[in-house]
């Protein structure tokens, strides 16, 4: 890779995280109320929500396994990029739930790797700053925030049918992008396994503790918007509270630097689960405007600090043969096998409880996932972790 295309892949990779973050801001807060103003029931959100992060269990592994072994990862993320496009236009044509379902299913294949590739792409381009991630990370929150303030109001005016093709023109744009990014292949000696050099115990106490916290996501991630409008709150209230989320959110990323040389990794994390089941407690408690904005304010933790200290430690955790695999497996393990589990718990139980009873239930798993990481850190840190 020439000079020129080192001192500009952190620009790339900004505009890629702007991208990948803005069709997010559409997907996140309404895909699942789109579902919901369709008829689908419950069990049904719950369903496409669970496939989606099913694949994402498997796929990332093996998109992140194929490109650590044949030094493939800007040809993967290409093709993945553009297989995405082309199947979610097929939304364009269908409003059920059958086909709907197996578009799901064909979306997530290739949808899987993307955000671990970019992850992968960020500690390469960072080397030795990693610290950094943050900085360059905020840029998928400042598209985020962007979009959902400004989608808000135009779903109010023009309905809800809009984010199918805007979701479909972002991630054309995203793939248009993708071009532009830097040739840095993972090392090609990586066999179809990780390394055995991994730290095993550590990462596996992590990669529980991370599904059960974005298994008590699921809650959030699939019924929030719909929650809101079920106590009475518009469209522009739902997109104003998730903007007040990742406005939270910007501000640990910013200064991710300051945060992670005061405190360990560990410390951040379990300071993250924490947060997480005071967070639930609150949308459990509470259906007040002013306490579900503040409690939006603690996103700053349950996925601002969460994320970045998540994707630093494995970074710690993995050799360097296989980074582009051990990010794929926190966010297969977490963001996908966690939300996966969170979503089809809660859409079965979104048929015979009130929504605020799911935040109790995901404060309570949040919860065990505090204590159990606390647990896991005192026996490592009482005897030499293994190989």
């Amino acid at each position: 890779m020439t000079a020129p295309h080192i001192r500009s892949a952190p620009l790339y990779l900004r505009t890629q995280y702007f991208l990948y973050f803005g069709v997010l801001g559409i997907y996140l807060p309404y895909f699942n109320l789109y579902c919901y103003h369709l008829g689908f029931s419950g069990a049904q959100i719950g369903l496409l929500s669970g496939l989606r992060s099913a694949v994402l269990v498997v796929f990332p592994f093996l998109w992140g396994m194929l490109a650590d072994r044949f030094a493939r990862r800007k040809s993967i993320y290409l093709v993945c990029n553009l297989m995405a496009v082309l199947v979610w236009s097929a939304f364009m044509l269908t409003r059920e739930f059958t086909p709907m379902l197996i578009i799901t299913g064909l979306y997530g294949i290739f949808y899987a790797p993307l955000i671990s590739f970019l992850e992968a792409y960020s500690m390469d381009i960072l080397g030795e700053d990693k610290k950094a991630y943050g900085r360059v990370r905020l840029w998928g929150s400042i598209s985020f925030i962007l979009v959902v303030t400004l989608l808000g109001p135009a779903i109010d005016r023009l309905g809800i049918g809009i984010i199918i093709p805007l979701i479909l023109a972002g991630g054309a744009c995203q793939t248009a992008g993708a071009l532009k990014l830097p040739s840095m292949p993972a090392a090609p000696k990586a066999a179809l396994t990780p390394a055995p050099r991994m730290e095993w115990r550590r990462a596996a106490v992590f990669l529980f503790c991370g599904f059960l916290m974005l298994v008590s996501h699921g809650t959030y991630y699939g019924f929030f918007s719909i929650h809101l409008e079920r106590i009475g709150l518009p469209s522009t209230f739902i997109g104003i509270a998730w903007a007040v989320a990742v406005m939270a959110e910007i501000g640990v990323m910013f200064y991710s630097s300051r945060l992670f040389d005061r405190l360990s990794l560990e410390k951040v994390l379990f300071f993250s689960f924490l947060t997480a089941a005071l967070r639930w407690s609150l949308l459990f408690g509470f259906a007040s405007p002013a306490v579900i904005i503040v409690s939006q304010v603690l996103h700053a933790a349950t996925y601002g600090t969460f994320h970045m200290a998540s994707i630093i430690y494995m970074d710690r955790l993995t050799p360097p043969e296989a980074k582009t695999f051990g990010q794929a497996a926190n966010n297969a393990i977490t963001y996908g096998l966690g939300l996966m589990v969170g979503f089809l718990v809660n859409g079965a139980l979104f048929e015979i409880l009130a929504t605020r009873y799911l935040f109790l239930t995901s404060a309570l798993v949040a919860l065990a996932a505090a204590c159990l990481f606390l647990l896991g850190q005192i026996r490592l840190d009482r005897k030499p972790n293994a190989p």
